[in-house]
């Protein structure tokens, strides 16, 4: 299966620990706030992704980010 750039992404961000603190804390107060910068991050890296695409690589997770994204989620 060909990996898509939202994986790439996600796994680009999960690899900066400074990063990835600062898109939960963003995501705790403003979750459509986190989308965007999710998808502006895309875009500045050369792996664009849609809104749609996000939310269904996060609900493909079968991991600990699952959890924390469905207590911290209003909009993600």
């Amino acid at each position: 299966m060909t990996e898509t750039n939202a994986a790439r992404l996600y796994e680009r961000i999960r690899a900066d620990e400074e990063l990835t603190k600062t898109l939960f804390r963003q995501a705790l107060q403003d979750p459509k706030g986190t989308i965007n910068t999710i998808l502006a991050l895309g875009q500045d890296w050369d792996l664009p992704v849609t809104e749609a695409a996000v939310k269904e690589h996060l609900a493909s997770l079968d991991d600990d980010t699952k959890q924390w994204l469905i207590k911290a989620r209003g909009g993600l």
